[in-house]
């Protein structure tokens, strides 16, 4: 009975195993419409007087302006063009300054992001994080960094209902990624720690002033040639 049941759960780790990395080579090709992120605030606002439309409109990363690629790099992941999908030296950084802060500082790059938000569910347990560290590798390794970056534009969470800087920069400027300027991609990339907080049609204070840090920064890795070899 034990050898049984050791042999259906081989049986099914390999069928897991095999069907995660055929799924991750099919997302190399097609676009990626939907993810959990997505589906769970769609299900937020059942029973709401909330709007249950969400705004999406996937574009190639031909299609999307390099500032808004530029930016969230800037933002959020400086070291994304050397490293392979974990920054080492951003954890230990953050573990330190955690040790005394109140609200802990994560430390996740962009391919990060992308292995939680397209693959995984909302919540935080050992297993989600080892499953994170699993796609991670997937990602970094059958993708590549050009492929990763253009998903994370199109599935970020920009706004409430919103995802991807396409439907950000129609919804909110009025016009298409493709045209973005510098302060208008520095903007969106400001609000990504918390875009149901954070606005980027009506910015706080701190909005703004995050958002000429970002532009600074954009200037300081040396603009729109920082990620031109991906």
């Amino acid at each position: 009975m034990l050898e049984r049941v050791y042999w259906i759960a081989v049986k099914v780790f390999l069928w897991l195993f095999f069907s995660s990395i055929g799924y991750v080579i099919v997302l190399k090709y097609i676009p990626v419409w939907i993810t959990p992120l997505m589906v769970s605030r769609w299900m937020d606002t059942i029973g709401t007087d909330e709007s249950s439309k969400l705004y999406k409109t996937w574009r190639s990363y031909d299609e999307i302006s390099k500032e808004a690629a530029l930016a969230v790099v800037a933002s959020e992941d400086q070291a994304f063009p050397t490293h392979w999908g974990f920054d080492f030296d951003e954890i230990q950084d953050a573990i330190k300054e955690n040790q005394r802060r109140k609200r802990p500082r994560g430390a996740s790059t962009i391919s990060q992001q992308v292995a939680k938000n397209v693959f995984l569910w909302n919540g935080r347990s050992y297993i989600r994080k080892g499953l994170e560290v699993y796609f991670t590798a997937l990602i970094e390794l059958i993708w590549g960094k050009k492929r990763i970056l253009e998903v994370y534009l199109n599935v970020a969470e920009t706004g409430p209902m919103t995802f991807g800087v396409e439907a950000a920069s129609q919804r909110f400027y009025g016009h298409s990624a493709e045209s973005l300027s510098r302060s208008e991609a520095a903007r969106i990339a400001a609000v990504l720690p918390n875009p149901r907080l954070f606005s980027i049609r009506n910015p706080s204070n701190y909005i703004l002033r995050r958002t000429r840090q970002i532009t600074r920064q954009m200037r300081y890795l040396g603009g729109q040639k920082y990620i031109r070899n991906l």
